[in-house]
């Protein structure tokens, strides 16, 4: 599994997947697991890999030199 998250995209999945996660704790009623989508976002920001990138070629990280 090679990394293909990288730059500003990487932190900015780890906020934005803690600020949905944090919806978890404010919200009331059986809409609040809906926040457990941020898992997704902050997953996928710590190992730096993102299955949908892969699906469409997308990469945001520099390529290491061989």
């Amino acid at each position: 599994m090679e990394k293909n998250i990288g730059g500003f995209d990487r932190p900015l999945r780890i906020v934005a997947g803690l600020v949905i996660l944090s919806l978890f704790f404010m919200i009331e009623g059986p809409n609040r697991w809906f926040a457990l989508l941020g898992i997704v976002p902050l997953f996928t920001g710590l190992i730096g890999w993102c299955p949908a990138y892969t699906l469409f070629g997308i990469r945001t990280c520099k390529l290491k030199a061989k």
